[in-house]
């Protein structure tokens, strides 16, 4: 494990999060994800802000979209098939839109969380075979405001910026 010394998830520099109703075209999701160099989009409940549906794996989807599978005009909400972890029998690869689980607890990340907690988060996440959470959706303390979104590969460029090394896999407890 890398001594952050101090650091937290503010210190990371992340850019401003966009979060998205399901409502909106596939299409368009695509071009503000793209204009943004995000590879994940938070999706939202169109008539609840608060109300965190899933999230759009832009890298899961634009091959799809390039080969003309798609439909760009679309709702985001016509990829949704169900929760994460499950699969959706299509045997076409990963989904594009992935749900939450409502059945499971989880870990509030803030701009003020130490990133040897968010290191310990990934790597509790991490399953036998490496899969797991590659994200945190980073909120106010409250959960009321997505502020950004932290990838493994964000604290592993901090870590090599500013510590010419990177994080230690760590094995799940």
């Amino acid at each position: 494990m890398v001594d952050y010394r101090g650091a937290t998830v503010e210190d990371l520099q992340l850019s401003p999060a966009l979060v998205l109703p399901v409502s909106t075209s596939i299409g368009t999701a695509l071009q503000l994800a793209f204009e943004r160099d995000f590879s994940i989009l938070p999706l939202h409940d169109p008539s609840s802000r608060a109300t965190l549906l899933g999230w759009l794996a832009v890298d899961a989807l634009k091959p799809a979209a390039e080969r003309g599978e798609v439909d760009l005009d679309a709702p985001l909400s016509s990829l949704q098939a169900g929760t994460a972890g499950e699969g959706d029998g299509s045997g076409s690869g990963p989904r594009a839109v992935l749900e939450f689980s409502r059945s499971r607890k989880y870990e509030v990340i803030t701009p003020n969380t130490p990133l040897e907690d968010l290191e310990a988060f990934f790597a509790a996440q991490s399953g036998p075979r490496g899969s797991g959470a590659q994200f945190a959706i980073v909120t106010d303390g409250a959960r009321k405001f997505v502020l950004g979104i932290v990838t493994v590969d964000d604290l592993k460029k901090f870590a090599q910026r500013r510590y010419g090394t990177e994080p230690e896999p760590q094995a799940p407890n």
